[in-house]
């Protein structure tokens, strides 16, 4: 598989959410397709030094909302409809973490520039980072 994993110790994210949202990311922008393997449990869990137990609760969380399928034996793939996200739950949730995060820079006294050249910067180099992983 050519998607990387990385975790972040000191994000505050817990580290079956990142995962969950690093699939949700991966899958939404095309480097992740459908019917694509992901790693076994026991191996990315190895890979990301964590316990098997985090691995488990990510790719639980993903099957519930049908972004993967996992074949007892055979491993755990991307759903064919795993892109497939009703736009207006996607608007809502897009909103509600603009809400979230407007009012966290917010109480930081950032200004919108700041964050526009952040977001900016941490864009491309995710992009670059992501591209080298295909």
């Amino acid at each position: 598989m050519a998607f990387t994993f990385t975790l972040s110790n000191s994000s505050g994210v817990p580290y079956y959410r990142q995962i969950v949202n690093q699939v949700m990311y991966a899958v939404a922008n095309g480097m992740l397709k459908p019917g694509e393997r992901l790693p076994t449990v026991r191996q990315l869990a190895v890979d990301l030094q964590v316990n098997l137990n985090t691995i488990v609760k990510a790719y639980g969380e993903l099957e519930i909302r049908g972004v993967v399928n996992t074949q007892q034996g055979t491993g755990t793939f991307v759903s064919e409809c795993g892109t497939q996200i009703d736009p207006k739950e996607k608007q809502k949730g897009i909103e509600r973490l603009c809400f979230q995060f407007l009012d966290e820079i917010a109480a930081m006294s950032v200004s919108t520039d700041e964050v526009i050249t952040t977001l900016k910067r941490i864009i491309k180099e995710r992009t670059k980072n992501r591209k080298g992983d295909i």
